[in-house]
């Protein structure tokens, strides 16, 4: 780890307790009133109660299915369909257009129409999630594939190479990066649609428990939730980011 990076990596622990410690001062002088917002003590607290029951755990590992099974699909979905339209300008020209026509469709209007067709099942958040998570994911692959210098597939036809060996041996390992850099991207449109469809359709994980300690005023158990989503989203975003030193290390050694 260079200087540089242990200096930021410091330097965001002295920035989080600081907003810790200042949120433990406002919750002491009651600026805010407790019911509304409790301390960072109060909040740990109820964390330690949910897991020690197991409640929490459970409402874990439900939204983290409902993420994992949403990205996966998403990601098969868009590599495979984003090395179909970069690897080829048919592709692109014919289907395009249709690409321009639903990727600026908010996920918030595909919702009803997935509701109305699934019900509110887990059919439908793993629709809505996946719909959600494709685009970056779509997007970078096709981008990447079209990046890949010309005078490769030259030298593959050259070579009479198939359209398989010239994908997996040529495109795929130059438009990694492209590739890895959406699927971190996607992993974090399907957490957040995660929530989203747990809110929505009722459906056991956090999202859903955030939303019933609202209601209930239960400003602990809310916060609780909230920083585990928060953890999530941070530790996942750390996974991507080691595969991605891991796998593209070779790029590095080679300069």
């Amino acid at each position: 780890m260079t200087r540089s990076a242990v200096y930021w990596r410091v330097t965001s622990f002295f920035v989080a307790a600081g907003f810790v410690g200042l949120w433990q001062r406002v919750a002491n002088l009651r600026l805010v009133s407790p019911v509304f917002l409790p301390g960072p003590d109060r909040a740990w607290a109820s964390l330690v109660r949910g897991f020690t029951s197991g409640d929490l755990a459970s409402k874990l590992f439900g939204t983290l299915e409902h993420m994992i099974y949403g990205w996966f699909f998403a990601s098969v979905a868009g590599i495979a369909l984003g090395a179909v339209i970069g690897s080829s300008r048919t592709a692109r020209s014919y289907i395009a257009p249709s690409l321009e026509f639903l990727r600026p469709l908010p996920v918030s209007a595909i919702i009803p129409v997935a509701i109305a067709m699934l019900g509110l099942t887990q059919a439908m958040a793993l629709f809505v999630i996946s719909f959600g998570a494709i685009w970056p994911m779509l997007l970078a692959t096709i981008h990447g594939f079209a990046a890949v210098e010309p005078r490769l597939y030259e030298v593959a036809r050259s070579l009479q190479m198939s359209r398989l060996a010239i994908i997996f041996k040529i495109a795929l390992p130059s438009a990694a990066p492209d590739i890895l850099a959406g699927m971190r991207l996607s992993l974090t449109v399907a957490l957040i649609l995660s929530v989203v469809c747990e809110i929505l359709a009722g459906l056991d994980g956090l999202g859903h428990s955030v939303l019933l300690s609202a209601r209930a005023f239960r400003s602990a158990d809310l916060f609780a939730g909230v920083i585990l989503l928060g953890v999530i989203g941070y530790l996942t975003s750390l996974m991507m980011s080691f595969a991605e030193a891991r796998l593209l290390g070779y790029r590095r050694g080679s300069r």
